[in-house]
């Protein structure tokens, strides 16, 4: 057996059904795949929908749109759990990549660089691609990875806790037009399969998701259909949108336009890959804690966030909105033990073909806010445990560690919080005055007129609306905050937990690279 056999089974997690090497039968690996996927349908759709609202992209243009996110993340999928860290874990839209986003479209379509949807979607592919390319740059030059070393339990548990904490106040439950019952229905049956029944039927252990999003669908869609739900009740299901849309859809590379480079856009964006790195190392942690595997090594994250890269490159090629590890179906692992790499895969074969249909788009839009938010509850509330549960490897009674995770969980929620005063990273300039700040500095006569007030005035921009981007990501926020804490602080290795986590991490010859495994023959197999 193979160091990664041993790193990815079932021993040392007493509560997963499958391990992260087990392969259950075909029937049963698709319709558990497809549950991974429905655990973060919410956010693939929100996503997309966000982008296209605010860039005017036309209405008949939207399954499009929805499904080449959809075909994205069954191939990012698929090239992560095969060739990256072959963790199983879905990759999707991030959100931490939205908030850049949405400033590139505001400027382009208020005139900086052309004016309508298609001018916004390729300057937001060159920017990914151009900030994508560094992230692989990071990720496979080893760069990431020796971030490692200075991570201890004590700033790893918040940072997790806090991809967890993100949504609490997620429209699609704090919404103040909520449909509670709904949003009840769901969480209750989710939580009735996954923890009252899941040791009377099989089925309740391995289903919960999917059984509690099916039964309160068709229970809205029924009420929808007799009219006792309308079009403006949360609940409503419009049945007759699903068909509303083309059949096959003509989904392809460079398809809204060759992508455009715009450098202040770029270097923006690449305050979101930021983000997204610290949440996926999160993710990688998280994962190895509910399946009972040793901790990641180095080389398991630079390759984990190298493929990242190559992905957010992919996506911008195919015209999306940037690709990364989700959350929402290391949530489900939790419920469901369920934590196959196969399973995973199978899942995004099957997003991947379903990604050209149409109807499918249009099907899964229809699933209403309440729905999603019980899904949410129970998802993240799994991953804040996780998170916590990483304080078991500290000394809990040393101060300066109750300090620095006390700390990094508050600011993770409140500079956020914050930022949310704020549309957008416009927004956010004119509040600090950039502006007046900046325009005596290119006024000056030695600086006036020359090529120097583009740069000085397109680095400005860039800090601001980095600074904008991180404090909006509350797992970038608090785990950075964290990590600074942690590593200047006085503390001994055994305090921190290091010691402990030193003897829980994998080799770095545990985990063996595609090229290992396929392309080194026999002296891989060997070693």
């Amino acid at each position: 057996m193979t160091g990664e056999d041993t790193a990815g089974g079932k021993a040392g997690a007493d509560d997963i059904e499958y391990g992260i090497d087990d392969q259950p039968p075909l029937g049963e690996s698709a319709v558990l795949g497809v549950q991974h996927y429905l655990t973060m349908v919410g956010a693939n759709i929100a996503v997309p929908l966000f982008l296209a609202d605010a860039m005017g992209m036309p209405d008949p243009l939207w399954p499009q749109f929805i499904g080449t996110f959809f075909v994205v993340s069954g191939i990012a999928t698929l090239a992560q759990t095969t060739f990256g860290n072959r963790y199983p874990i879905v990759q999707g839209a991030p959100f931490s990549m939205l908030a850049p986003a949405l400033a590139i479209i505001g400027v382009v379509t208020a005139g900086g660089a052309g004016g309508d949807w298609q001018a916004a979607l390729v300057q937001l592919q060159g920017a990914i691609i151009l900030a994508a390319v560094v992230q692989v740059a990071m990720g496979y030059f080893g760069l990431v990875g020796k971030l490692q070393r200075y991570l201890s339990p004590v700033a790893i548990a918040p940072t997790i806790a806090l991809i967890g904490l993100a949504l609490f106040d997620a429209d699609q439950i704090t919404s103040p037009e909520q449909s509670w019952w709904l949003l009840g229905l769901t969480l209750g049956l989710i939580l009735l399969f996954s923890q009252y029944l899941d040791l009377k039927h099989r089925a309740f252990r391995l289903y919960p998701v999917i059984l509690a999003i099916g039964i309160s669908w068709i229970v809205a869609a029924a009420l929808s259909a007799a009219g006792v739900l309308g079009s403006g009740h949360p609940g409503f299901v419009p049945l007759g949108d699903v068909t509303n849309t083309s059949l096959v859809l003509p989904i392809r590379p460079f398809q809204w336009g060759t992508p455009e480079v715009t450098t202040a856009f770029v270097i923006g964006m690449f305050a979101g890959v930021l983000a997204s790195i610290v949440e996926s190392i999160g993710d990688y942690y998280a994962v190895a804690n509910l399946t009972g595997a040793a901790a990641p090594s180095e080389k398991r994250i630079n390759h984990g966030i190298g493929m990242e890269g190559l992905m957010n490159v992919f996506s911008g090629i195919m015209g999306t909105g940037g690709s990364t590890s989700y959350s929402e179906n290391i949530g489900a692992i939790g419920l469901t033990g369920v934590a196959s790499r196969y399973v995973v895969q199978l899942g995004a074969v099957i997003m991947l073909l379903v990604g050209f249909i149409g109807y499918f788009g249009q099907l899964i839009a229809t699933i209403p806010d309440p729905i999603i938010g019980g899904l949410f509850i129970a998802m993240f509330a799994q991953i804040v445990a996780v998170g916590i549960g990483n304080l078991k490897h500290v000394d809990l009674d040393s101060s300066r560690n109750v300090f620095v995770v006390g700390f990094a969980l508050f600011v993770g929620l409140a500079i956020p919080s914050y930022m949310g005063n704020f549309e957008s990273t416009i927004t956010f300039r004119e509040a600090v005055g950039l502006a007046g700040a900046i325009d005596p500095l290119l006024s000056a006569d030695v600086i006036a007129g020359t090529v120097l007030v583009p740069v000085i005035e397109g680095a400005a921009i860039a800090v601001v609306d980095t600074i904008y981007i991180i404090g909006s990501t509350g797992m970038a926020i608090g785990g950075l905050a964290a990590l600074v804490l942690d590593n200047t602080i006085p503390g001994t290795r055994t305090e921190r937990g290091l010691a402990e986590l030193d003897r829980l991490t994998e080799d770095e010859t545990e985990f063996n690279t595609f090229w290992d495994r396929w392309i080194g023959g026999s002296e891989s197999q060997a070693d």
